[in-house]
């Protein structure tokens, strides 16, 4: 499946109703494409915790035009599954990201001149304890 137009007509296979009724979710799942135009753009939603996601923009139902209701996780499933095999978790994503040397620099935070820092978060900082 490439497009969402095309995820969207299996839907209407299974659950009935357009594709108007599911475009929305599928368009969502797709949308990294415009950051990234290869496969490599399902890392963003394409695994479970983006299924839940969508579930949390989309409602936990889609109340399909014939009045249907359907489980919005169950578009999500199919349309990972369809493009997966399977439904990853982002863990599954992560572990396949090669880590590089600027992934893991951090910079000293500034934090003279802000409000006091507790001794304990001084302490983790590296940082003196200013007084008010």
């Amino acid at each position: 499946m490439a497009h969402p137009y095309h995820h969207s007509l299996s839907s209407l296979k299974k659950w009935g109703g357009t594709v108007e009724d599911y475009i929305g979710i599928h368009d969502w799942f797709d949308e990294s494409k415009k950051i990234l135009a290869d496969f490599r753009h399902r890392a963003l939603r394409h695994h479970a915790e983006g299924i839940f996601m969508a579930e949390t923009i989309f409602g936990a139902t889609l109340t399909l035009s014939t009045g249907r209701v359907v489980p919005t996780r169950w578009v999500g499933e199919q349309h990972v599954r369809e493009d997966l095999g399977f439904i990853p978790s982002f863990a599954d994503w992560a572990k396949a990201i090669r880590p590089e040397p600027w992934m893991g620099r951090a910079q000293k935070l500034d934090i003279d001149g802000l409000a006091p820092v507790p001794a304990e978060l001084a302490r983790l900082l590296g940082t003196e304890v200013h007084a008010p």
